[in-house]
């Protein structure tokens, strides 16, 4: 004789074996904490993955209030080990993971020679060997479903590096690299596991306030700036649609494309030139302001940093991108048109 489940059991039951699940690292502010209710908005499931209890918190309370379940993992992503136990504790309470989203990351300002080997070998554990922490974690959990979404979120520094973020630089310089290789791996395997990558513009996040900086003024990201809610929105349609790399932002297109692949002369000259001053702002750096490198700034950051006036809230770029289908099709109707209406004329 079988024991019935309460009611309440059974309703969680079913909810694990029908939605979708979602895991975002450093979704407690910035971009991550846009993208966690972007996905949460979508209908997603969220686990939350970041170092600061405090905005674990408010995070997972987000989540809740949008209707949807979350889960909050104190972790650092710099730990293999730690990472793997996290997704398999997720797909314990929350159920298979559909997509997984590595967005943690940390930074210093400072030329390469005023940054020590502990700093730089950070950031690298973080922003880089995080992403391939994380990508370990969510195929072990893909690999038997052979189903699934891993998004990478990049920048546009991934292939335009700048003076004074060395570190950061080449840490997303390897994330391509290594999601490129990744990628073929998969197509050989004829895996059913989706790898794309989205490459970032500046964008308006908490990070600026807390990174650890030996720059004289305050850091800012390199105009034009936009909201984090702008890339969360690619970050989402990456996850949900087939596309090998996404780009946001005209600034973004303008790096990669003319600045790195056809004229990175000219762009080594115009950083050299115009790099520093335009990542600081013109007030004094706060010399006593907690960084984040090693230790998480206390408090919940949210999504939005202090530039907000200065920072664009849409991307007539992105939606264009996003909608480059129908707007294909669009003009190869005009073109036919325009071929009928011609052939017509000649021949009326």
């Amino acid at each position: 004789m079988s024991i019935e489940r309460p009611d309440t059991e059974r309703a969680a039951a079913r909810d694990r074996s029908t939605s979708r699940v979602a895991v975002v690292t450093g979704g407690t502010a910035g971009v991550g904490r846009a993208t966690v209710r972007r996905l949460a908005a979508e209908g997603f499931d969220v686990a939350i993955l970041a170092r600061g209890q405090d905005g674990l918190d408010a995070t997972r309370a987000e989540v809740e209030r949008a209707g949807r379940r979350a889960l909050a993992i104190h972790v650092d992503v710099a730990e293999s080990q730690d990472l793997l136990s996290a997704a398999a504790r997720i797909e314990r309470e929350l159920g298979p993971i559909d997509v997984w989203v590595n967005n943690a990351m940390v930074s210093i300002f400072a030329p390469f020679e005023e940054i020590n080997p502990y700093e730089f070998d950070r950031v690298t554990r973080v922003t880089y060997l995080g992403v391939v922490n994380g990508t370990r974690a969510a195929l072990a959990c893909m690999r038997p479903r052979d189903r699934g979404t891993i998004v990478q979120v990049g920048s546009a520094l991934a292939y335009r590096s700048i003076p004074l973020q060395s570190a950061y630089c080449g840490s997303k310089a390897a994330i391509r690299a290594f999601t490129d290789s990744l990628r073929c791996e998969l197509r050989h395997a004829r895996s059913g596991i989706r790898l794309t990558m989205v490459q970032l513009p500046a964008v308006n996040t908490p990070q600026f306030g807390w990174v650890r900086s030996r720059l004289p003024h305050e850091a800012q990201p390199v105009p034009p700036i936009f909201q984090p809610e702008v890339p969360a929105r690619a970050i989402v349609w990456a996850a949900l649609h087939p596309r090998r790399e996404l780009y946001v932002g005209w600034s973004t297109i303008k790096a990669i494309v003319f600045g790195a692949k056809l004229f990175p002369s000219v762009g080594d000259a115009y950083l050299a030139r115009h790099g520093f001053d335009d990542q600081q702002t013109a007030a004094p750096r706060d010399r006593a302001a907690p960084d984040n490198l090693f230790e998480p700034v206390a408090g919940d950051h949210g999504a939005h940093g202090a530039f907000d006036g200065r920072a664009k809230p849409r991307s007539i770029e992105l939606r264009a991108s996003l909608a480059r289908r129908a707007i294909g099709a669009m003009v190869a109707a005009a073109a036919g048109v325009g071929v009928i209406a011609f052939v017509t004329s000649r021949f009326a």
